[in-house]
Protein backbone atom coordinates (compact mmCIF):
# COMPACT_ATOMS: atom_id res chain seq x y z
CA UNK A 1 0.00 0.00 0.00
CA UNK A 2 3.00 2.43 0.63
CA UNK A 3 4.40 1.82 -2.65
CA UNK A 4 1.14 2.68 -4.72
CA UNK A 5 0.80 5.90 -2.33
CA UNK A 6 4.04 6.62 -3.27
CA UNK A 7 3.08 6.03 -7.29
CA UNK A 8 0.36 7.95 -7.49
CA UNK A 9 1.66 10.78 -5.60
CA UNK A 10 4.47 10.72 -8.59
CA UNK A 11 2.03 10.76 -11.10
CA UNK A 12 0.04 13.36 -9.30
CA UNK A 13 2.95 15.59 -9.22
CA UNK A 14 3.86 14.47 -12.92
CA UNK A 15 0.65 16.18 -13.78
CA UNK A 16 0.85 19.03 -11.94
CA UNK A 17 3.77 20.32 -13.40
CA UNK A 18 2.55 19.56 -16.97
CA UNK A 19 -0.80 21.56 -15.79
CA UNK A 20 1.23 24.41 -14.24
CA UNK A 21 3.18 24.65 -17.86
CA UNK A 22 0.04 24.66 -19.87
CA UNK A 23 -2.17 26.82 -17.83
CA UNK A 24 0.34 29.30 -17.62
CA UNK A 25 0.80 29.94 -21.38
CA UNK A 26 -2.84 29.70 -21.76
CA UNK A 27 -3.54 32.36 -19.40
CA UNK A 28 -0.31 34.56 -20.30
CA UNK A 29 -1.75 34.25 -23.97
CA UNK A 30 -4.84 35.42 -23.09
CA UNK A 31 -3.81 38.11 -20.95
CA UNK A 32 -1.34 39.48 -23.22
CA UNK A 33 -4.08 39.50 -26.08
CA UNK A 34 -6.34 41.17 -24.04
CA UNK A 35 -3.77 43.91 -22.88
CA UNK A 36 -2.09 44.27 -26.34
CA UNK A 37 -5.82 44.63 -27.76
CA UNK A 38 -5.13 41.97 -30.41
CA UNK A 39 -8.49 39.68 -28.48
CA UNK A 40 -8.61 36.85 -26.15
CA UNK A 41 -7.64 33.40 -26.78
CA UNK A 42 -11.64 32.71 -27.68
CA UNK A 43 -11.05 35.06 -30.36
CA UNK A 44 -7.66 34.02 -31.56
CA UNK A 45 -9.37 30.50 -31.90
CA UNK A 46 -12.38 31.42 -33.55
CA UNK A 47 -10.59 33.57 -36.33
CA UNK A 48 -6.88 32.17 -36.51
CA UNK A 49 -6.57 28.81 -35.43
CA UNK A 50 -5.15 25.81 -38.55
CA UNK A 51 -4.82 22.40 -38.04
CA UNK A 52 -0.99 22.87 -38.11
CA UNK A 53 -1.16 24.24 -34.61
CA UNK A 54 -2.53 21.60 -32.98
CA UNK A 55 0.26 19.42 -34.57
CA UNK A 56 2.70 22.31 -33.15
CA UNK A 57 1.01 22.11 -29.82
CA UNK A 58 0.92 18.76 -29.32
CA UNK A 59 4.82 18.31 -30.18
CA UNK A 60 5.33 21.24 -27.35
CA UNK A 61 3.52 19.11 -24.93
CA UNK A 62 5.43 16.17 -25.73
CA UNK A 63 8.99 17.59 -25.50
CA UNK A 64 7.87 19.05 -22.33
CA UNK A 65 7.32 15.93 -20.79
CA UNK A 66 10.12 14.67 -21.98
CA UNK A 67 12.17 17.21 -20.42
CA UNK A 68 10.52 17.07 -17.33
CA UNK A 69 10.74 13.34 -17.00
CA UNK A 70 14.64 13.43 -17.47
CA UNK A 71 15.37 16.72 -15.33
CA UNK A 72 13.51 15.80 -12.48
CA UNK A 73 13.95 13.43 -10.50
CA UNK A 74 10.42 12.24 -9.69
CA UNK A 75 10.75 9.84 -6.80
CA UNK A 76 10.22 10.31 -3.20
CA UNK A 77 13.58 10.06 -1.96
CA UNK A 78 13.62 11.05 1.66
CA UNK A 79 17.69 11.89 1.27
CA UNK A 80 16.73 14.07 -1.62
CA UNK A 81 17.64 18.30 -0.58
CA UNK A 82 15.00 20.66 -1.11
CA UNK A 83 18.03 22.69 -2.95
CA UNK A 84 18.38 20.10 -5.50
CA UNK A 85 14.82 20.05 -5.92
CA UNK A 86 14.23 23.68 -6.45
CA UNK A 87 17.45 23.62 -9.29
CA UNK A 88 15.87 20.54 -10.89
CA UNK A 89 12.24 22.45 -11.18
CA UNK A 90 14.37 25.92 -12.64
CA UNK A 91 16.65 24.27 -15.54
CA UNK A 92 13.42 21.84 -16.22
CA UNK A 93 11.21 25.06 -16.74
CA UNK A 94 14.09 27.40 -18.34
CA UNK A 95 14.83 24.36 -21.33
CA UNK A 96 11.00 24.15 -21.36
CA UNK A 97 10.65 28.37 -22.08
CA UNK A 98 13.77 27.79 -24.49
CA UNK A 99 11.62 25.29 -26.34
CA UNK A 100 8.33 27.20 -26.12
CA UNK A 101 10.87 30.14 -28.47
CA UNK A 102 11.76 27.58 -30.77
CA UNK A 103 8.63 26.25 -31.49
CA UNK A 104 6.78 29.67 -32.08
CA UNK A 105 9.38 30.34 -34.46
CA UNK A 106 8.78 27.23 -36.32
CA UNK A 107 5.41 27.67 -36.41
CA UNK A 108 4.62 31.23 -36.79
CA UNK A 109 2.63 31.38 -33.73
CA UNK A 110 2.87 35.52 -33.31
CA UNK A 111 1.15 35.80 -30.28
CA UNK A 112 4.15 33.73 -28.66
CA UNK A 113 6.71 36.43 -28.43
CA UNK A 114 9.41 37.69 -26.32
CA UNK A 115 7.78 39.41 -23.53
CA UNK A 116 4.96 36.78 -22.97
CA UNK A 117 7.81 33.51 -23.10
CA UNK A 118 10.24 35.71 -20.12
CA UNK A 119 6.65 35.74 -18.41
CA UNK A 120 5.96 32.53 -18.94
CA UNK A 121 9.30 31.64 -17.50
CA UNK A 122 9.34 33.41 -14.58
CA UNK A 123 6.05 32.19 -13.75
CA UNK A 124 6.35 28.72 -14.36
CA UNK A 125 9.37 29.05 -12.51
CA UNK A 126 8.40 30.43 -9.40
CA UNK A 127 4.98 28.09 -9.14
CA UNK A 128 6.87 25.17 -9.68
CA UNK A 129 9.17 25.81 -6.74
CA UNK A 130 6.28 27.05 -4.41
CA UNK A 131 4.67 23.61 -5.29
CA UNK A 132 8.00 21.62 -3.78
CA UNK A 133 7.75 24.44 -1.23
CA UNK A 134 4.84 23.29 0.29
CA UNK A 135 4.95 20.15 -0.61
CA UNK A 136 7.99 20.10 1.74
CA UNK A 137 6.39 21.46 4.14
CA UNK A 138 3.37 19.67 4.36
CA UNK A 139 5.58 16.44 4.51
CA UNK A 140 7.30 17.67 7.63
CA UNK A 141 4.68 18.81 9.06
CA UNK A 142 3.39 15.20 8.65
CA UNK A 143 6.24 13.47 9.99
CA UNK A 144 7.13 15.66 12.96
CA UNK A 145 3.22 14.69 14.17
CA UNK A 146 5.12 10.97 13.88
CA UNK A 147 3.12 9.56 10.50
CA UNK A 148 5.00 9.00 7.35
CA UNK A 149 7.59 7.23 9.22
CA UNK A 150 9.93 4.29 7.77
CA UNK A 151 11.48 1.75 9.83
CA UNK A 152 14.85 1.93 9.80
CA UNK A 153 18.14 -0.84 10.18
CA UNK A 154 21.65 -0.19 10.34
CA UNK A 155 23.51 -2.39 9.27
CA UNK A 156 27.45 -1.76 10.85
CA UNK A 157 28.68 -0.71 14.10
CA UNK A 158 31.05 1.84 13.97
CA UNK A 159 31.91 5.63 13.89
CA UNK A 160 30.43 6.09 10.55
CA UNK A 161 27.08 4.26 11.21
CA UNK A 162 26.82 6.09 14.49
CA UNK A 163 27.21 9.08 13.01
CA UNK A 164 24.89 8.63 10.68
CA UNK A 165 22.59 7.72 13.26
CA UNK A 166 22.77 11.40 14.79
CA UNK A 167 22.12 13.60 11.62
CA UNK A 168 18.75 10.72 10.86
CA UNK A 169 18.31 11.42 14.17
CA UNK A 170 18.56 15.47 14.45
CA UNK A 171 16.16 15.80 11.01
CA UNK A 172 13.20 14.55 12.14
CA UNK A 173 11.59 15.90 8.68
CA UNK A 174 12.89 12.99 6.76
CA UNK A 175 10.77 10.51 8.50
CA UNK A 176 13.12 7.46 9.18
CA UNK A 177 12.47 5.73 13.07
CA UNK A 178 16.06 3.72 13.53
CA UNK A 179 15.02 0.49 14.84
CA UNK A 180 19.09 -0.24 16.23
CA UNK A 181 22.26 -1.19 14.91
CA UNK A 182 23.19 -5.08 13.40
CA UNK A 183 27.07 -5.53 14.58
CA UNK A 184 30.05 -7.83 13.58
CA UNK A 185 30.65 -8.55 17.21
CA UNK A 186 28.00 -9.51 19.93
CA UNK A 187 26.22 -6.69 22.02
CA UNK A 188 28.19 -6.08 24.66
CA UNK A 189 31.47 -6.67 22.88
CA UNK A 190 30.28 -3.80 20.36
CA UNK A 191 29.08 -1.72 24.13
CA UNK A 192 33.16 -2.05 25.48
CA UNK A 193 34.05 0.06 22.12
CA UNK A 194 32.55 2.90 23.64
CA UNK A 195 31.29 3.97 19.98
CA UNK A 196 28.19 5.79 21.65
CA UNK A 197 24.79 5.83 19.65
CA UNK A 198 21.23 6.17 21.00
CA UNK A 199 20.11 3.68 19.40
CA UNK A 200 20.30 -1.00 20.29
CA UNK A 201 22.13 -3.19 19.06
CA UNK A 202 19.54 -5.81 17.84
CA UNK A 203 21.91 -8.59 16.98
CA UNK A 204 24.70 -9.50 14.78
CA UNK A 205 25.33 -10.17 11.29
CA UNK A 206 24.00 -13.68 11.27
CA UNK A 207 20.91 -12.64 12.86
CA UNK A 208 20.22 -10.29 9.76
CA UNK A 209 17.65 -12.72 8.20
CA UNK A 210 15.67 -13.50 11.49
CA UNK A 211 15.87 -9.82 11.98
CA UNK A 212 13.99 -9.25 8.79
CA UNK A 213 11.75 -11.82 9.13
CA UNK A 214 10.55 -10.67 12.35
CA UNK A 215 10.37 -6.80 12.58
CA UNK A 216 8.73 -3.95 10.45
CA UNK A 217 11.57 -2.76 8.67
CA UNK A 218 11.08 -0.10 5.67
CA UNK A 219 14.83 0.07 4.62
CA UNK A 220 18.48 -0.71 5.56
CA UNK A 221 21.36 1.38 5.63
CA UNK A 222 24.63 -0.06 5.14
CA UNK A 223 27.73 1.40 6.86
CA UNK A 224 30.47 -0.72 6.25
CA UNK A 225 33.79 -1.03 4.38
CA UNK A 226 32.23 -2.69 0.91
CA UNK A 227 35.56 -5.01 0.21
CA UNK A 228 36.09 -6.06 4.01
CA UNK A 229 32.57 -7.32 4.35
CA UNK A 230 31.62 -7.88 0.91
CA UNK A 231 29.91 -11.29 1.56
CA UNK A 232 27.81 -10.07 4.71
CA UNK A 233 27.15 -7.02 2.15
CA UNK A 234 26.50 -9.38 -0.58
CA UNK A 235 24.15 -11.74 1.34
CA UNK A 236 22.41 -8.26 2.92
CA UNK A 237 21.05 -7.03 -0.37
CA UNK A 238 19.79 -10.36 -1.73
CA UNK A 239 17.52 -11.18 1.46
CA UNK A 240 16.29 -7.17 1.17
CA UNK A 241 15.63 -7.67 -2.54
CA UNK A 242 13.42 -11.01 -1.69
CA UNK A 243 11.75 -9.15 1.34
CA UNK A 244 11.04 -5.80 -0.61
CA UNK A 245 13.05 -4.03 1.32
CA UNK A 246 14.92 -0.94 0.31
CA UNK A 247 18.59 -1.24 0.34
CA UNK A 248 20.90 1.99 1.10
CA UNK A 249 24.70 1.90 0.98
CA UNK A 250 26.81 4.32 2.66
CA UNK A 251 30.67 2.93 1.56
CA UNK A 252 33.60 4.12 3.64
CA UNK A 253 35.89 6.95 1.44
CA UNK A 254 38.41 4.36 -0.41
CA UNK A 255 34.81 2.27 -1.47
CA UNK A 256 33.52 5.55 -2.77
CA UNK A 257 36.37 6.23 -5.18
CA UNK A 258 36.07 2.72 -6.53
CA UNK A 259 31.98 3.28 -7.11
CA UNK A 260 32.42 6.55 -8.69
CA UNK A 261 34.43 4.75 -11.43
CA UNK A 262 31.85 2.04 -11.66
CA UNK A 263 29.90 1.88 -15.35
CA UNK A 264 27.39 -0.43 -16.47
CA UNK A 265 28.13 -1.75 -20.14
CA UNK A 266 26.50 -3.36 -22.86
CA UNK A 267 28.49 -6.21 -24.71
CA UNK A 268 26.89 -8.12 -27.61
CA UNK A 269 23.72 -8.21 -24.97
CA UNK A 270 25.64 -8.96 -22.09
CA UNK A 271 25.77 -6.78 -19.20
CA UNK A 272 29.34 -5.72 -17.52
CA UNK A 273 29.98 -4.14 -14.92
CA UNK A 274 33.77 -2.00 -15.69
CA UNK A 275 35.79 -0.38 -13.20
CA UNK A 276 38.44 2.03 -13.34
CA UNK A 277 37.19 3.69 -16.70
CA UNK A 278 38.95 6.93 -17.33
CA UNK A 279 35.79 9.57 -17.27
CA UNK A 280 38.18 12.48 -18.23
CA UNK A 281 38.43 11.73 -21.34
CA UNK A 282 38.06 15.73 -22.80
CA UNK A 283 41.13 16.62 -20.59
CA UNK A 284 42.98 13.32 -21.59
CA UNK A 285 42.58 14.80 -25.04
CA UNK A 286 43.80 18.11 -24.70
CA UNK A 287 46.63 16.93 -22.44
CA UNK A 288 47.72 14.78 -25.67
CA UNK A 289 47.03 18.23 -28.09
CA UNK A 290 48.78 20.28 -25.28
CA UNK A 291 51.83 17.84 -25.18
CA UNK A 292 51.99 17.27 -29.33
CA UNK A 293 51.52 21.13 -29.92
CA UNK A 294 54.07 22.10 -27.16
CA UNK A 295 56.66 19.61 -27.93
CA UNK A 296 56.87 20.30 -31.33
CA UNK A 297 57.12 23.87 -30.87
CA UNK A 298 59.64 23.32 -28.64
CA UNK A 299 61.94 21.21 -31.12
CA UNK A 300 61.88 24.45 -33.24
CA UNK A 301 62.54 26.48 -31.30
CA UNK A 302 65.31 25.01 -29.66
CA UNK A 303 66.78 23.44 -32.15
CA UNK A 304 69.37 25.22 -32.35
CA UNK A 305 70.54 24.75 -29.06
CA UNK A 306 69.36 21.22 -29.50
CA UNK A 307 72.52 21.05 -32.50
CA UNK A 308 75.13 23.20 -30.27
CA UNK A 309 74.90 20.49 -27.78
CA UNK A 310 75.20 17.62 -30.02
CA UNK A 311 78.10 19.02 -31.59
CA UNK A 312 79.57 19.51 -27.81
CA UNK A 313 79.05 16.04 -26.49
CA UNK A 314 80.77 14.93 -30.01
CA UNK A 315 83.68 17.46 -29.42
CA UNK A 316 84.43 16.59 -25.87
CA UNK A 317 84.02 12.83 -25.26
CA UNK A 318 83.93 10.00 -27.78
CA UNK A 319 80.53 8.10 -28.23
CA UNK A 320 76.98 8.68 -29.57
CA UNK A 321 75.28 12.17 -29.05
CA UNK A 322 72.16 10.32 -27.54
CA UNK A 323 72.16 8.18 -25.02
CA UNK A 324 69.09 5.76 -25.15
CA UNK A 325 67.96 3.87 -22.94
CA UNK A 326 64.85 1.15 -22.18
CA UNK A 327 62.68 2.84 -19.82
CA UNK A 328 58.70 1.50 -18.53
CA UNK A 329 55.92 3.29 -19.49
CA UNK A 330 52.51 3.78 -19.24
CA UNK A 331 50.91 -0.08 -17.51
CA UNK A 332 54.62 -1.60 -17.58
CA UNK A 333 54.86 -0.83 -21.44
CA UNK A 334 58.94 -0.79 -22.62
CA UNK A 335 59.68 2.23 -24.50
CA UNK A 336 63.34 3.64 -25.82
CA UNK A 337 64.29 7.15 -24.01
CA UNK A 338 66.26 9.46 -25.19
CA UNK A 339 68.87 11.92 -23.58
CA UNK A 340 71.73 13.66 -24.19
CA UNK A 341 74.95 11.63 -23.59
CA UNK A 342 76.16 13.26 -20.13
CA UNK A 343 78.42 10.15 -18.92
CA UNK A 344 81.84 8.57 -20.27
CA UNK A 345 80.86 5.36 -22.42
CA UNK A 346 81.90 2.56 -19.57
CA UNK A 347 79.30 4.38 -17.44
CA UNK A 348 76.70 1.42 -16.86
CA UNK A 349 79.98 -0.98 -16.03
CA UNK A 350 81.53 0.91 -13.47
CA UNK A 351 77.52 1.27 -11.52
CA UNK A 352 78.31 -1.64 -9.98
CA UNK A 353 81.49 -0.72 -7.74
CA UNK A 354 79.95 2.65 -7.09
CA UNK A 355 77.22 1.30 -5.62
CA UNK A 356 78.24 1.86 -2.19
CA UNK A 357 78.20 5.73 -3.25
CA UNK A 358 74.30 5.78 -3.78
CA UNK A 359 72.88 8.47 -2.43
CA UNK A 360 68.99 7.91 -2.81
CA UNK A 361 67.38 5.78 -0.81
CA UNK A 362 64.81 2.91 -2.55
CA UNK A 363 65.72 1.52 -5.70
CA UNK A 364 66.88 4.58 -7.26
CA UNK A 365 70.54 5.17 -8.21
CA UNK A 366 72.06 8.30 -7.86
CA UNK A 367 75.33 10.18 -6.71
CA UNK A 368 75.84 13.70 -6.55
CA UNK A 369 79.28 13.74 -7.79
CA UNK A 370 79.37 11.01 -9.80
CA UNK A 371 82.92 10.61 -11.52
CA UNK A 372 81.28 9.28 -14.41
CA UNK A 373 79.46 12.46 -15.76
CA UNK A 374 81.69 14.04 -18.48
CA UNK A 375 82.53 18.12 -17.67
CA UNK A 376 79.81 18.81 -20.49
CA UNK A 377 77.95 16.83 -19.22
CA UNK A 378 77.86 18.03 -15.52
CA UNK A 379 76.42 21.59 -16.99
CA UNK A 380 73.60 19.91 -19.05
CA UNK A 381 72.45 17.50 -16.36
CA UNK A 382 72.60 21.01 -13.85
CA UNK A 383 70.37 22.48 -16.41
CA UNK A 384 68.26 19.60 -17.04
CA UNK A 385 68.95 20.50 -21.00
CA UNK A 386 70.32 16.67 -21.17
CA UNK A 387 66.63 15.99 -20.68
CA UNK A 388 65.27 17.80 -24.35
CA UNK A 389 65.62 14.89 -26.41
CA UNK A 390 62.66 13.15 -24.30
CA UNK A 391 60.45 15.83 -26.72
CA UNK A 392 60.73 13.54 -29.16
CA UNK A 393 59.56 10.93 -26.73
CA UNK A 394 56.43 12.90 -25.86
CA UNK A 395 55.94 14.31 -29.53
CA UNK A 396 55.59 10.25 -30.83
CA UNK A 397 53.37 9.34 -27.74
CA UNK A 398 55.63 7.34 -25.33
CA UNK A 399 55.38 10.13 -22.64
CA UNK A 400 53.79 13.53 -21.55
CA UNK A 401 55.37 16.40 -20.80
CA UNK A 402 53.91 16.26 -17.02
CA UNK A 403 53.83 12.95 -15.26
CA UNK A 404 56.00 10.19 -13.13
CA UNK A 405 59.29 9.90 -14.55
CA UNK A 406 59.80 6.76 -16.69
CA UNK A 407 61.50 4.25 -13.80
CA UNK A 408 63.99 1.61 -15.05
CA UNK A 409 62.71 -2.31 -15.23
CA UNK A 410 64.93 -3.06 -12.44
CA UNK A 411 63.95 -0.18 -10.13
CA UNK A 412 60.14 -1.13 -10.70
CA UNK A 413 61.04 -4.91 -10.34
CA UNK A 414 61.76 -3.58 -6.35
CA UNK A 415 58.80 -1.23 -6.34
CA UNK A 416 56.36 -1.83 -3.14
CA UNK A 417 53.04 -2.71 -4.06
CA UNK A 418 51.49 0.47 -3.69
CA UNK A 419 54.57 2.24 -6.02
CA UNK A 420 53.37 0.93 -8.81
CA UNK A 421 50.19 2.85 -9.36
CA UNK A 422 52.90 5.49 -10.79
CA UNK A 423 53.10 3.25 -13.77
CA UNK A 424 48.92 3.61 -14.44
CA UNK A 425 49.68 7.03 -16.47
CA UNK A 426 51.96 7.94 -19.02
CA UNK A 427 55.75 9.16 -17.91
CA UNK A 428 57.00 12.78 -17.87
CA UNK A 429 59.48 15.03 -18.59
CA UNK A 430 58.35 17.28 -15.32
CA UNK A 431 56.60 16.34 -12.65
CA UNK A 432 55.55 17.23 -8.45
CA UNK A 433 59.32 15.80 -7.61
CA UNK A 434 61.36 17.90 -10.23
CA UNK A 435 59.85 21.22 -9.09
CA UNK A 436 60.26 20.16 -5.51
CA UNK A 437 63.63 19.37 -4.76
CA UNK A 438 64.38 16.57 -6.93
CA UNK A 439 67.42 14.49 -5.51
CA UNK A 440 67.13 16.73 -2.16
CA UNK A 441 64.02 14.94 -1.05
CA UNK A 442 63.41 11.01 0.13
CA UNK A 443 62.38 8.13 -2.39
CA UNK A 444 59.60 7.51 -0.07
CA UNK A 445 58.31 11.20 -0.28
CA UNK A 446 59.01 11.09 -4.29
CA UNK A 447 56.31 8.39 -4.61
CA UNK A 448 53.86 9.71 -2.72
CA UNK A 449 54.11 13.05 -4.75
CA UNK A 450 53.97 10.38 -7.89
CA UNK A 451 50.18 9.09 -6.21
CA UNK A 452 48.93 12.71 -5.29
CA UNK A 453 49.60 13.96 -8.75
CA UNK A 454 47.64 11.08 -10.40
CA UNK A 455 44.67 10.77 -7.96
CA UNK A 456 44.29 14.73 -8.41
CA UNK A 457 45.09 15.12 -11.83
CA UNK A 458 43.76 17.66 -13.86
CA UNK A 459 44.64 19.49 -17.16
CA UNK A 460 44.65 22.53 -14.86
CA UNK A 461 47.31 20.78 -12.92
CA UNK A 462 49.51 20.44 -15.47
CA UNK A 463 49.81 23.46 -16.87
CA UNK A 464 50.66 24.68 -13.07
CA UNK A 465 53.74 22.46 -12.92
CA UNK A 466 54.76 23.27 -16.14
CA UNK A 467 54.72 27.26 -15.03
CA UNK A 468 57.05 26.13 -12.12
CA UNK A 469 59.32 23.55 -13.81
CA UNK A 470 60.53 27.05 -15.59
CA UNK A 471 61.91 28.62 -12.19
CA UNK A 472 62.89 25.26 -10.98
CA UNK A 473 64.86 24.65 -14.14
CA UNK A 474 66.74 28.35 -13.90
CA UNK A 475 67.46 28.17 -10.48
CA UNK A 476 68.54 24.41 -10.66
CA UNK A 477 66.82 23.44 -7.20
CA UNK A 478 67.84 19.91 -6.65
CA UNK A 479 69.94 18.99 -9.77
CA UNK A 480 72.80 17.38 -9.90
Amino acid sequence: MIRLRHKLFIYALRLLDQALLVITLVALIDIFGRYQGTGSLTYLLQNYYEPTDGIGLALLELAWIFIFNTIVNYETNRLKTLRSQLLDVFKANSVSAFLLIVVATVFGFHRIHNELVLAFWITTCVLGMLVRLILRWVLMAVRRSGYNFRHLLILGYNPQAVQLAQKIDATPVLGYKIGGFISEQSAEAAKNSNLGGNHPIIGQFQDVKTILETGPVDEIMICLPVLDHFRTVSESIKLAQELGIVVRLFPDPSTVKILARCHLEQFEGNSIVTFFREQMLLQLLGKRVMDFVLSFILLVVLSPLLLAVAIGIKITSPGPVLFVQPRVGMNKRSFKLYKFRSMYMDAETRRKELAHLNEMDGPVFKIKNDPRITPLGRFIRKTSIDELPQLFNVLTGHMSLVGPRPPLLDEVNRYDWLYRKRLSIKPGITCLWQISGRNEITFKQWMEMDQRYIDNWSLWMDVKILAKTVPAVLFRRGAS
